[in-house]
This record gives structure tokens, sequence and C-alpha cells, in this order.
């Protein structure tokens, strides 16, 4: 455990502990699902609520 986590309460260190658990099993799954085909590259357009396309924005 590192220094600063020292001084963090123990309910503080066990949420730390949770959160870095979630995100191992979160990038584990991520791993584990197959590669689109044809997809597009970079970040999830529509994560916004909103798909962008060459720089316009459409909401849905």
């Amino acid at each position: 455990m590192s220094d600063d986590r020292k001084d963090l309460s123990p309910a503080a260190q066990r949420a730390l502990a949770e959160a870095e658990e979630r995100r191992r099993k979160a990038e584990t799954e991520a791993k584990a699902l197959p590669k689109e085909l044809g997809g597009r590259d970079g970040p999830d357009p529509a994560r916004y609520g909103d798909w962008e396309k060459k720089g316009i924005a459409i909401d849905f």
C-alpha cells in the first residue's frame, strides 16, 4: 500500500480497493468481447446521446 493511502480511513481504503477490482473486471470483460468488424475508430460516437460523423453532431 502506498504512503498516501495509509492516511485514509479503513472505509476509504476498502472503497479504493473495490474500485480497483471493478476496473480490473471491466478490462477483463472488454478484452473478452469479439472485435467489431467495420466499426468506427475511437470512442463510441453515441456516448453522449448524439451521433457525430465528420464533425456534424446529430441528436437522437
